[in-house]
């Protein structure tokens, strides 16, 4: 039998653990070089783990593009072969060193990313920089790479959720835009390694390139630098800002026929103030009272109580040229009306009442956490300060995010909510069974 002692020590866990406030919070400073080739080197030293991040990040996404899929197909490539090495050599010598390279292409930029043990690094550069630098564009690994991707464009063009997203970022952007245009099979089929090759002579030059090392670098700090340093340069035009009309939001929701489905996927959402806004840490706060977490407003109706959806989220995705608030569910096909009347009544209802206290200092804790969480290795503390790189925003963003999610109230947050969440601000897209007709 334990002694009273013993008893009066143990843990009750009918009891929550007190919350401790988040303390300021600061990334750690970085160390940014410009380069002779023009390119700036950020570093973030960390020697927690004998591992390394590079990645090289440049203005050759999607909004730099003069064909559609040009930058998705120029980035990919640049793994399929260089004037030195084929595919096959390029993917031997990264597995051989247990290390992994990918390039990855979105709205704004295009990434070279490498991963590796940190004494392998002086071995593996020369190879980034001839990935980089001398891409062949090989025939066949071209024509291979837009068979694939047509391919899984016609699967993922099957599911109501790809179809709703496609025509939400349609509707808000523009179909001419580059975060609005829909993918086009046969644009893609018709680009050339020519194409390719222009492309990236032309915005993969080093002269604007985010060079980022983080990780257990001070040994290598200096190799890298002169590496990329040396590296060739082209003059490379700055993007220019999409031309984004005002959306024309309708009163009935926008309806893709998807026939022979049972399930309809729906977004939601609108143009949203940008990161640099001054009321963007209460607003992130809003968002997650609303959609942004496991207990939030949306899931308690929309799945616990209402029992349409396994989930339902609400969300902000900033882009540099444009930001948007988006809703996003599936549910069945007959149920997708009703749902989207339970969304707007948790709108509505934001804008009408004030958040109990004891929700909000829930939600505040929660986001809090979660944002002490992902500062917890060196290369997460790396990704937030590559927003601050390429979002513009100041030194001290964090420290204000941390200070205004805490002292934020609920008439603050109901007064946003009028201004931001009335639900004929939003565009609705339904993608799902077609409507039946009644008599």
């Amino acid at each position: 039998m334990p002694s009273s002692s013993t008893s009066a020590s143990m843990l009750d866990r009918t009891v929550a653990p007190p919350v401790q406030p988040l303390a300021r919070v600061t990334l750690p400073d970085a160390d940014v070089h410009t380069l002779p080739s023009g390119a700036r080197l950020h570093v973030l030293a960390n020697d927690a783990q004998p591992v390394v991040r590079l990645q090289a990040v440049f203005r050759a996404g999607k909004l730099a593009e003069n064909r559609p899929g040009l930058a998705s197909l120029t980035a990919r490539m640049l793994l399929e072969g260089t004037t030195t090495r084929t595919a096959r050599q390029i993917a031997d010598e990264v597995a051989f060193y247990g290390a992994s390279l990918d390039c990855d292409s979105g709205f704004d930029r295009s990434t070279l990313t490498l991963y590796c043990l940190t004494r392998h690094l002086p071995t593996l550069l020369p190879l980034v920089i001839d990935v980089l630098s001398n891409p062949a564009f090989p025939a066949a690994e071209l024509e291979q790479l837009k068979t694939r991707t047509i391919q899984n464009a016609r699967v993922e063009r099957k599911k109501t959720s790809y179809l709703a997203s496609e025509r939400f970022n349609e509707l808000l952007f523009g179909a001419d835009t580059a975060y609005g245009q829909p993918f086009d099979a046969e644009a893609y089929q018709t680009l050339t390694a020519v194409e390719a090759q222009a492309f990236h002579q032309t915005m993969y030059s080093f002269s604007n390139a985010e060079i980022f090392l983080c990780g257990d670098v001070a040994a290598e700090q200096e190799l890298v630098a002169a590496t990329f340093g040396t590296a060739p340069v082209t003059a490379v035009p700055l993007a220019a800002s999409p031309a984004v009309d005002e959306p024309v939001i309708s009163a009935l929701p926008d309806r893709v026929s998807v026939t022979g489905s049972l399930q309809a996927s729906i977004r939601m959402g609108r143009p949203w103030p940008a990161p640099t806004h001054p009321d963007t840490h209460r607003l992130r706060l809003l968002v997650n009272v609303f959609g942004g977490y496991f207990g939030s407003r949306l899931m308690r109706n929309i799945r616990e109580d209402k029992g349409l959806t396994y989930g339902i989220y609400a969300s902000v995705a900033p882009r540099e040229f444009g930001t948007t608030l988006v809703i996003g569910t599936d549910v069945k096909g007959e149920s997708a009306d009703f749902a989207v009347s339970e969304i707007e009544l948790e709108l509505r209802r934001l804008q009408e009442e004030l958040i109990p206290e004891e929700e909000l200092e829930t939600v505040k804790n929660y986001i809090l956490g979660k944002f002490a969480n992902e500062l917890s290795t060196v290369f997460e503390q790396c990704d937030k300060y590559k927003n601050l790189v390429f979002l513009n925003l100041p030194a001290d963003y964090y420290t204000q995010f941390v200070q205004q999610t805490e002292a934020a109230d609920a008439q603050t947050l109901q007064a946003l909510a009028q201004s931001y969440f009335a639900p004929t601000t939003m565009q609705t897209v339904i993608a799902g069974p077609p409507l039946k007709l009644t008599a």
